[in-house]
């Protein structure tokens, strides 16, 4: 679910890009809202793609020993970078971004440019929900490599 939608804030992203080109160069007209889109698309993109891109593998990885490892030495490093690194991030970055978000959802926070999005707590949002989504496919991660170490 959150792949496709990470796939449609792409395919939103470059057509408003492709937009704001045409009316930046062609028309010789600006708009801050859509460029302020493009931010918020952009920002979705990365945040929400986190979680998905933890489940495909596709998270950055040292790959010069990785690769060699076996399959239970795999687990294993998955395992220990999981609850050594990840989660403790996770939830960190919760702890952390909650009172920030809280408070923008308290005054209706708004983009500080004329003309931008009125709904910047909305975005901040996406701090608590990226959080949660890495954590809980963190702890899914967790529970694979357990089974791989313990399965072979």
């Amino acid at each position: 679910m959150t792949g496709k939608i990470c796939s449609w804030f792409v395919a939103l992203m470059v057509l408003v890009t492709c937009l704001v080109v045409v009316m930046r160069y062609g028309l010789d007209m600006g708009s801050v809202f859509l460029q302020d889109v493009v931010l918020y698309l952009h920002g979705g993109l990365f945040l929400l793609g986190a979680a998905f891109a933890l489940k495909r593998g596709a998270h950055v990885r040292v790959d010069i020993f990785y690769r060699n490892f076996s399959t239970s030495k795999k687990a294993l490093v998955d395992l220990l970078g999981n609850l050594i690194f990840l989660q403790p991030i996770c939830w960190t970055i919760l702890l952390y971004s909650w009172g920030y978000v809280e408070f923008s959802w308290r005054i209706m926070e708004v983009s500080p440019e004329p003309d931008g999005l009125p709904f910047v707590y909305i975005q901040k949002s996406l701090l608590i929900v990226v959080a949660i989504l890495l954590a809980l496919q963190s702890i899914s991660e967790i529970l694979k490599s357990l089974l791989i170490i313990k399965h072979g």
